[in-house]
């Protein structure tokens, strides 16, 4: 599920989330963001059951500050609201699989 940056979500509301949640940081003009996201895509598509917020993150943007987001994209799994796991420039499917199951 993308959430257009009008309705990014406040990082209360993802701490008190339910289930597996994956909070994906990046923005449209990284190059690292669009080369990733078709493996991303893949990744998060096969599990429905898991929430995937897509928010956009650069100046002025204060939830990624939240999460000490440096590069991007930057993958934050949560589950029930507490961060699990952290794929920072994920470079393989495994590092996604590996990040997921620990929300599962």
């Amino acid at each position: 599920m993308t959430i257009p940056d009008s309705i990014v979500p406040k990082r209360s509301e993802l701490d008190a989330s339910q289930g597996p949640v994956v909070v994906e940081f990046g923005t449209p003009w990284c190059g690292f963001c669009r080369a990733a996201q078709p493996m991303i895509r893949e990744v998060i598509d096969q599990n429905p059951g898991v929430r995937h917020i897509s928010v956009e993150d650069g100046k002025g943007k204060r939830l990624g500050r939240t999460y000490q987001v440096k590069l991007w994209p930057t993958l934050i799994f949560l589950k029930n609201g507490q961060e699990q796991a952290r794929c920072v420039r994920p470079a393989t499917r495994q590092a996604l699989e590996t990040a997921l199951e620990r929300i599962l």
